[in-house]
């Protein structure tokens, strides 16, 4: 059965992170959250309040940790989803991260980057010449990386497939199963 690493932190954004966890098991696969400790992770909600410049954030469910970033063995798993929220602004400074994003990057295994995701890889220069998604108001930041940022539910670029954030999630989730299925697919053939 083909397997799926989570990549995440306190403060990813809960739909960021479940709806991913939970297509990856529909399609098939079996998916391990990784984070920096064994303690489960805490998800944030963020809502669009019109009272609000900025998103607002409150504390959603506690997601359980299969395997911290330090104990990771990347040759088990065949492809890596990195969501979004507040997490990627602080887990992309861990060394293991880096190693685990470079991994898949090098590889050409299937990526998934959901909304504030795409920082990961951003910070490492692996989106430079790449085309992605992201929460646009991020889209600099991807730019000054090198990236070209695509404003669409979906954006594949060979084995990396992104979205904008959560409200993507029906474009993104069938087009992300796709990409991963076909690596598959590919490996087995």
């Amino acid at each position: 059965m083909p397997r799926a690493l989570l990549l995440t932190g306190d403060a990813a954004e809960e739909l960021d992170t479940m709806y991913p966890y939970y297509r990856v098991q529909e399609g098939g696969w079996d998916v391990d959250v990784s984070s920096r400790t064994m303690r489960d992770v805490q998800l944030v909600i963020h809502e669009f309040d019109p009272n609000s410049d900025a998103y607002v954030e409150k504390n959603g469910r506690k997601l359980p940790v299969d395997v911290p970033w330090a104990e990771v063995d990347v040759e088990r798993y065949d492809a890596l989803i990195i969501p979004g929220g507040r997490a990627p602004e602080w887990i992309r400074v861990d060394p293991d991260v880096r190693r685990i994003t470079e991994h898949f990057f090098a590889r050409n295994l299937p990526i998934a980057l959901v909304c504030h995701g795409a920082q990961v890889p951003a910070v490492y220069g692996l989106l430079k010449g790449r085309k992605t998604a992201c929460f646009p108001p991020i889209t600099g930041d991807m730019e000054n990386a090198g990236a070209t940022v695509i404003d669409a539910p979906d954006v594949v670029d060979g084995n990396l497939v992104s979205c904008r954030g959560w409200p993507d999630m029906p474009q993104f989730g069938r087009v992300m199963m796709e990409v991963f299925s076909k690596s598959i697919n590919s490996a087995s053939a």
